[in-house]
């Protein structure tokens, strides 16, 4: 089983997309997180040790990914998915976008 941790900012609309687009894969395990301190769900150093592969959505999350939560990032793969935040949560558009650019990661 691989640990999938998707993460944007807020936590509200893409990172939570790209967990439920990906929930039912089978051989993963999903979760998502936001960077910022008000975030539905905010990363924590529990969440970067747990993951296996981190995507997230923009160069600004790895950088405070790496900033904050260097010590917790002994085994994760980092990918930027270089996805703008310019979409409602589960918006067609970032749901073709995810599908496109992840699975190729997660073989």
């Amino acid at each position: 089983m691989k640990n999938v941790l998707f993460v944007c900012s807020q936590n509200k609309l893409r990172s939570p997309t790209a967990e439920q687009v990906f929930s039912t894969w089978e051989g993963i395990e999903v979760s998502s997180a936001g960077t910022n301190a008000d975030a539905e769900n905010p990363l924590t150093g529990e969440l970067v040790e747990w993951a296996d592969v981190i995507f997230v959505m923009e160069k600004a999350h790895r950088n405070k990914l790496s900033q904050r939560f260097r010590r917790h990032l002994k085994k994760a793969r980092v990918i930027c998915l270089g996805i703008p935040d310019d979409y409602d949560f589960m918006d067609p558009e970032l749901v073709r976008i995810l599908e496109a650019r992840v699975p190729q990661f997660l073989r």
